[in-house]
């Protein structure tokens, strides 16, 4: 008789139902974090590398000064582009504070510059060098420069990253332990079976395949569902944290990518081929010890 058709193993076991729910429930819990943490760094990271080389100079003076300014930084060695940010284009970044039209055009609005850095230049060098010549210049200016900024959202970035990657394998873990100590139990509750088995001549081989075979398949069916019901969650919470088209560019814009479907799609194989081998081993040890 086949290791497939045995009937040492039932098909319905109260502790098999009971490990399905929970390793479903683990390949949910690691496919959703794996999804989220994935969209929110590629968002992250694309965000970091817009704002990456932009420098925003604050002139306080006149329309002279402001001009000086625009000059003054075009001249500077390893700056691309610059230009003064019109009182339109300031208005359009209040627009969404303030609304359309909410700036009385008696207030006066700050003088800027927007500049870029060419992309070989040092940006930290960049800033003192073109601070030092705006001084020299008589101009009070303020230079921002998001390098420092964009680099502690990327730290941020990096630190959740491993955390998520730290409570992925923690939830691996708590699912091999779960799945060999409920192959454990289903291996004492058919004892007498097995021991027979094993005094009879039967290879550890057989009685180990009846086991991963069932296991297997359970890892398989119960991953799969948990990877679907990840892709619903995370499908429902980037539907709540998506942004208007007025508002796009206040934040990174989470989305769903082709690397999401490979996650989801390794979540079954990963959870039926650690529940095949957390049971083979679970099975040769117990094995090993009957006389």
């Amino acid at each position: 008789m086949s290791a497939s058709l045995s009937p040492l193993l039932p098909k319905e076991d109260a502790r098999e139902a009971a490990l399905f729910f929970v390793v479903c429930a683990l390949c949910f819990l690691a496919a959703l974090s794996g999804l989220v943490s994935r969209s929110a760094y590629a968002a992250a990271d694309a965000w970091t590398n817009d704002v990456t080389g932009q420098i925003t100079i604050r002139v306080r003076g006149d329309d002279a000064a402001l001009e000086r300014a625009v000059e003054i930084t075009q001249r500077t060695p390893g700056i691309a582009t610059a230009r003064p940010i019109t009182r339109g284009e300031a208005e359009e970044l209040l627009r969404p504070w303030l609304g359309a039209g909410g700036v009385p055009a008696s207030l006066p609005l700050p003088r800027l510059v927007a500049a870029e850095a060419a992309p070989d230049a040092d940006a930290r060098d960049l800033v003192q060098r073109l601070t030092g010549g705006l001084t020299s210049a008589g101009l009070e200016t303020v230079v921002d420069d998001h390098l420092v900024w964009s680099a502690d959202v990327r730290k941020s970035i990096d630190l959740a990253g491993l955390v998520a990657l730290f409570a992925v394998g923690l939830l691996g873990a708590t699912g091999l332990a779960v799945i060999a100590f409920a192959t454990h139990a289903t291996l004492l509750a058919r004892r007498d079976i097995v021991e027979i088995l094993h005094l009879s001549g039967a290879q550890d081989s057989y009685i180990a395949g009846l086991f991963e075979r069932r296991f297997l398949m359970l890892g398989v069916q119960a991953g799969a569902l948990g990877a679907l019901l990840a892709f619903g969650a995370a499908a429902f919470v980037l539907y709540l944290l998506r942004q208007s088209d007025a508002q796009i560019w206040l934040l990174p814009q989470l989305s769903l990518s082709l690397a999401d479907g490979l996650i989801l799609g390794l979540a079954p194989l990963v959870a039926g081929i650690a529940s095949m081998i957390a049971a083979r081993v679970t099975v040769v040890r117990s094995l090993s010890d009957m006389v």
